[in-house]
């Protein structure tokens, strides 16, 4: 029966795929895969193609943005679209949904972790103590959003969850340093208070893979650190809650002193 099945891959590698996302791909007439809106430290394509048992053909941004030809297919015959984490946390998977639903097309979702589902335990705080996310872009110009979004949350004693930027096609990828210190630059422009020097901020690299890194400590401090290969994401907390204050000095390796001063 004709339709188009977004399955999510989770966050590390090919073995975050479910059973039923499996099942989902091995039935499938074409399988896609979409590259550009994440990346998967560990994926490796060969094991994926032998793990679905078919031929997976790679999707760019302007293939899947357009959507003409993928949404032709899913009206003649099932197409499975792969992608990093889960499904509509890219806003792009959102539209072609929609899109495939005006048509007529039978739409279906297999859901995995995301970046948005793992962060909060992955760092020790409570997730529905987070507010507005944010993504701090490459300064191309220098967005204000991020500043703007924190200064919200923090008025009202919230964590905010920063995406940093990555452009896979092209092969840049922001780390958190470089988040931070721009962090840093928009607190030098508005001089809001919004981001001092000492802010309690933890980054969280490879999340969910073997190789995950959580570290807190203040930003002057972090801005200058190497986390590693992406991708990385950024928190900065608000008020905390006496156990996450704890977990984040036994998870993430935060100075006591430091959120004791966010209780």
């Amino acid at each position: 029966m004709p339709s188009l099945t977004f399955i999510g891959l989770g966050l590390y590698d090919e073995r975050g795929i479910s059973l039923h996302g499996l099942d989902r791909a091995k039935a499938a007439d074409m399988v896609l895969l979409e590259n550009y809106t994440n990346v998967m430290p560990g994926l490796n394509l060969e094991s994926l193609k032998r793990l679905i048992g078919r031929e997976i053909r790679l999707v760019g941004r302007r293939e899947v943005e357009d959507g003409r030809w993928i949404l032709e297919a899913a009206s003649r015959g099932e197409v499975a679209l792969l992608v990093a984490g889960d499904p509509f946390v890219a806003t792009t998977h959102v539209d072609l949904r929609l899109r495939a639903v005006r048509r007529g097309i039978r739409v279906e979702v297999v859901n995995a972790p995301s970046i948005i589902s793992v962060a909060p335990g992955a760092v020790g705080l409570q997730n529905y103590k987070f507010g507005r996310s944010a993504t701090i872009t490459f300064p191309e110009p220098l967005s204000l959003v991020p500043y703007e979004t924190l200064r919200i949350n923090r008025g009202l004693g919230l964590h905010t969850l920063f995406f940093l930027d990555l452009r896979v096609e092209e092969g840049r990828f922001m780390d958190a340093s470089e988040a931070i210190r721009l962090l840093l630059e928009m607190e030098s422009q508005q001089r809001g208070g919004v981001v001092p020097d000492d802010t309690l901020m933890v980054v969280l690299a490879r999340a969910g893979s073997p190789s995950q890194l959580v570290q807190a400590g203040r930003a002057v401090v972090l801005k200058d650190l190497d986390f590693g290969p992406p991708p990385h994401s950024l928190i900065v907390p608000g008020r905390l809650h006496f156990m996450e204050a704890e977990a984040l000095v036994l998870i993430a390796g935060a100075e006591e002193g430091l959120v004791r001063g966010c209780l």
